[in-house]
């Protein structure tokens, strides 16, 4: 991933250095492990442990003659071992250490992820309640339906990110596993309990099976895991774009002082926060096809999927946690007009309580037909002739016979809408524990 989209924490996580760090911290679990069960010298193993280096620049030049990479860095690490070096990678094969170290580069990525959610989860809550009780209005299919409150949109992002927090732990544990069985998976070389215990010494649970590699479909299940979590970050994105739309400005991305939007407009407050975390959700995304495509490799292993895990992984990564630190920020400093929601709200002159006229009128003994073919009849002429709804409906002797002056306050009336706040805030977040005296 370039640079521009890199944070130093995830980005240090993907390079090359702590690749093969990983890749030889792996061997080294190998050695010592298999030197207390007797198959490895114990100074052999003590050599690997206190004398195993390396240097990138000699893997990769090493690289470009034998065209293997875990060759090339098995060469340069027994440069430096010396003799004893015969013992190092004892019993594996390739993938014993590229998939078991890519596990343990994946849980550190994980963890990042998982903290960059809980500060989102964090931010969104203490907004939420911030906007608990201020009305706008809810929209469905880009046009006005009911009255909800901001607050109640930042929940609902809460819940989803609450979701996501679960899906991405999940998906971290099945990525969690390493696996030491050889060339097909069969432990011709080491047992199965070797295996078990170099995971223990990593951290990791051992594959209950495994071929060459272990099986994609774990691979598949968190990059996708990624991409759900980054379409989440693309809804809120989308959201707070429409809602800056100029004919709207209910709420609208931090401008700082100095920040130009446009080289021919001096005017213009472009969303370009937002509009870059749904662009480069697109990529992660994009990420989880090529991941599904991986879990098909011939028999007991191919090479295909390499190649493709080599930009996907760190990629999809790095992007989420840039995504997901772009997306904090921008819920944290977001500008909200309360003021232009009211206007918005009002602007259709009681259109939006049509549905609870329609409830009214069937209550007072109406047909639900006629009550529809009554109340649609107002809203279409309110709505077409630009007039109060609320006063036509106020000036039809069908309605005002059933309904009294105090009634139909009540179906205009904007807290019976929203009266059940509280409640959805509840079941959110839970009850707030009383303040001590």
């Amino acid at each position: 991933m370039i640079s521009r989209y890199t944070r130093p924490e995830m980005g240090r996580i993907w390079s090359d250095e702590n690749k093969f760090r990983m890749w030889l911290k792996v061997e080294v679990a190998a050695s010592l492990v298999l030197a207390e069960a007797g198959i490895v010298p114990r100074e052999a193993a003590a050599a690997i442990r206190d004398k195993g280096d390396f240097n990138v620049e000699r893997i990769q030049a090493i690289e470009a003659e034998v065209k293997h990479d875990v060759i090339a860095f098995t060469t340069a690490v027994a440069e430096k071992i010396g003799p004893e070096s015969r013992w190092l990678h004892y019993g594996l094969t390739s993938y014993d250490v590229v998939d078991t170290a890519q596990a343990l580069q994946v849980r550190d990525a994980s963890a990042l992820i998982i903290s960059d959610l809980e500060l989102l989860a964090q931010v969104l809550k203490r907004r939420a309640y911030e906007f608990q009780h201020t009305p706008m209005i809810g929209r469905t299919h880009g046009i006005h339906a009911e009255p909800i409150t901001f607050g109640l949109k930042l929940a609902n992002w809460y819940a989803e990110t609450q979701r996501n927090i679960a899906r991405m732990k999940s998906a971290a544990e099945q990525m969690r596993v390493g696996k030491l069985s050889g060339a097909v998976g069969t432990f011709a070389h080491l047992d199965p309990e070797m295996e078990e215990k170099i995971c223990v010494h990593l951290g990791l649970e051992a594959a209950a099976i495994s071929s060459q590699v272990i099986q994609r479909d774990r691979h598949a299940y968190y990059i996708t895991t990624l991409a759900v979590i980054a379409s989440t970050l693309d809804k809120i994105a989308t959201e707070i774009r429409h809602l800056q739309r100029t004919e709207v400005r209910e709420a609208e991305e931090f401008f700082s002082e100095k920040q130009k939007g446009s080289s021919a407009m001096p005017h213009k407050r472009n969303p370009i926060t937002t509009e870059q975390i749904s662009g480069l959700a697109r990529v992660v995304r994009g990420n989880a096809q090529a991941a599904l495509e991986n879990v098909a490799l011939w028999h007991e292993r191919d090479i295909s999927h390499s190649s493709v895990e080599r930009v996907i992984l760190p990629d999809s990564t790095i992007l989420l946690d840039y995504l997901l630190n772009k997306t904090t920020n921008l819920i944290d400093k977001m500008f909200v007009y309360p003021e232009r929601m009211k206007k918005n709200l009002e602007s259709t002159g009681g259109l939006i309580f049509s549905g609870q006229l329609l409830l009214d009128l069937a209550e007072s003994g109406m047909s639900r037909e006629d009550a529809y073919q009554v109340v649609q009849k107002h809203a279409m002429r309110a709505w077409q002739q630009g007039l109060n709804f609320r006063e036509l409906v106020q000036k039809d002797k069908h309605i005002t016979s059933r309904l009294s002056s105090k009634k139909l306050a009540h179906a205009f009336n904007l807290s019976r809408q929203l009266r059940n706040v509280d409640n959805i805030f509840e079941r959110v977040f839970g009850r707030k524990k009383a303040k001590k005296s």
